[in-house]
């Protein structure tokens, strides 16, 4: 390749990660679910003919960017592409073979120029409200969970299934914002693809092909460089969190080989009887991430350099959970196992690895009825993103009421309480709830919530690391636990709808993160 060529290629791929960041944002403006529009737990990226990734949109969560690397395959083996048309549209959640739970639509959008496919678009959002028991831990089944929508096509040729999206108004109760969010994936791929027919043309390009096999060659060149340079062999590390009923073990091995890093969760929990498990494609999409972050710092996430990480887990643990097994709150589990990657990487990277964080999102959903309604026919259901410290880093300390790694933003009082009928009477830093350590852990948050007309309403309570805090690393204590309870002292357990009474107020303390160093070695 010439050095023209080289300049050319590198120009063509930073416009198209340009494209997805504004079929991104244009879900993120358009979206009615505010845990999208505020927060940003959305997915963005473009795909060539057989389904691989070639760019992700930097606005979006891994465990919905790196599942969804994977989920456009099962589109296009239902629905060959020779067979997709202009205008076309097809929709699933399935949590297997989608981003993990029923709670994420994934719409995926052939693209084409000059009258001919050259790819594919997809984007995945986050619906507050798709029936069924609700976002919460307490469903026996995914039957349970919510709507599951097979994968369909819910537009033919421009013209939307009318069938397709009564069924899915009839089983949310939210109709209206759920069909609103519908129509943002939809029209955020079709921009998408807008953009692209219009690089293409501006570059001269009658396909994508010659530009997809540069990006996942580099990409997978770069990943295997960065992993020829750590010392060969395999490391251990386990983490203990709450789980629901029982502690919850993640166990890992990781091994560096000549063909990538592999990883076996064997040794891992088994299946929960409620909704914490975890379809492999999320286990997948999270441990990669962690990866990713501790070892290709710089390198784009696209299916070239994730094909670096071979990751497994038995079927029957809590992290491989079969089908038809409830998945509602799978981000409790899965959103641990950067931590775990860090673990097993420490002795092969000394000093560069976080300490272990609050993790886990500790999401506070809400439902309830409307002002004045004794019927119970129209409530609301609402959402607000909050998060925990973060592990401290060798050279700092963690970041305080940061997610990570989802990277959602939190949720802002007046939209929150503009969306729900409730008052968020404190949100506050908790001070000196980080790890101690020549590096502090992050802090956590103080939060105090209440129906604001004097109501009772039900928290579905998915919360961890209330019995297991972040642990500290290399002699750094560790973060505070988390805990959940009522104004007037009551205390309400980590996971499961749970009344909150009338005129009394939701007390959240999120968790600190770990500390990292000792503490006599701070200067």
């Amino acid at each position: 390749m010439s050095a023209a060529d080289a300049i050319r290629n590198q120009v063509m791929w930073d416009r198209l990660i340009a494209v997805v960041e504004e079929q991104a944002q244009a879900l993120l403006r358009t979206a009615f679910s505010t845990i999208v529009r505020e927060a940003g737990d959305l997915s963005a990226g473009v795909f060539d003919m057989e389904g691989r990734m070639l760019a992700q949109a930097v606005t979006g969560t891994p465990g919905h960017v790196n599942s969804m690397a994977e989920s456009v395959k099962h589109f296009i083996d239902i629905f060959p592409v020779e067979t997709m048309k202009e205008g076309d549209h097809y929709i699933t959640n399935d949590p297997w073979r989608g981003t993990g739970h029923l709670n994420d639509f994934v719409v995926t959008t052939p693209a084409f120029h000059d009258g001919k496919m050259v790819g594919l678009f997809s984007c995945t959002s986050h619906l507050i409200d798709i029936g069924g028991i609700g976002f919460g831990p307490d469903g026996h089944d995914v039957f349970a969970e919510g709507l599951n929508i097979p994968f369909l096509k819910i537009c033919d040729r421009g013209t939307m299934d009318a069938n397709v999206m009564a069924m899915i108004r009839a089983n949310t109760r939210l109709p209206v914002e759920t069909e609103g969010d519908v129509y943002s994936l939809i029209s955020c791929n079709e921009i998408g693809a807008k953009r692209l027919s219009e690089m293409m043309g501006e570059y001269a390009l009658t396909t994508l092909e010659p530009l997809a096999e540069h990006i996942i060659s580099a990409s997978y060149k770069a990943a295997m460089e960065r992993v020829a340079a750590l010392p060969k062999g395999t490391t251990r590390y386990s983490m203990t969190i709450d789980g629901l009923d029982k502690p919850v073990d993640l166990v890992a091995a990781l091994t560096v080989a000549e063909d990538g890093v592999h990883v076996d969760f064997d040794g891992t929990s088994g299946t929960a009887k409620k909704g914490i498990n975890v379809p492999m494609a999320y286990t997948r999409a999270y441990t990669a991430f962690g990866l990713m972050a501790a070892l290709a710092k710089g390198i784009p996430n696209n299916s070239g350099s994730l094909s670096v990480w071979h990751i497994e887990a038995p079927e029957g643990c809590i992290l491989n959970a079969p089908r038809g097994l409830p998945v509602s709150s799978r981000h409790i589990i899965g959103q641990m196992l950067p931590d775990v990657m860090f673990g097993c990487l420490e002795p092969l990277i000394p000093d560069v690895v976080p300490a272990e964080g609050t993790s886990c999102l500790w999401n506070i959903t809400l439902r309830g009825q409307a002002e004045g309604n004794t019927l119970g026919r129209h409530g609301f259901a609402v959402t607000i993103t909050t998060n925990g410290g973060t592990g401290a880093r060798p050279a700092a300390d963690g970041l305080s009421a940061t997610a990570f790694p989802s990277g959602v933003k939190g949720s802002p009082v007046e939209i929150m309480e503009q969306a729900a009928p409730v008052v968020i009477w404190k949100k506050e830093l908790r001070e000196g709830s980080g790890g101690s350590g020549k590096y502090r852990g992050g802090d956590g948050q103080v939060i105090e919530i209440e129906n604001r007309f004097g109501q009772s309403m039900e928290v579905l309570a998915a919360f961890d690391r209330i019995d297991h805090p972040p642990r500290g690393r290399a002699g750094g204590g560790n973060g505070a636990n988390g805990s959940v309870s009522l104004s007037d002292g009551t205390k309400l357990r980590g996971k499961g709808t749970q009344e909150i009474p009338a005129g009394k107020r939701l007390c959240l303390e999120t968790p600190g993160g770990g500390g990292f160093g000792k503490a006599e070695a701070a200067e």
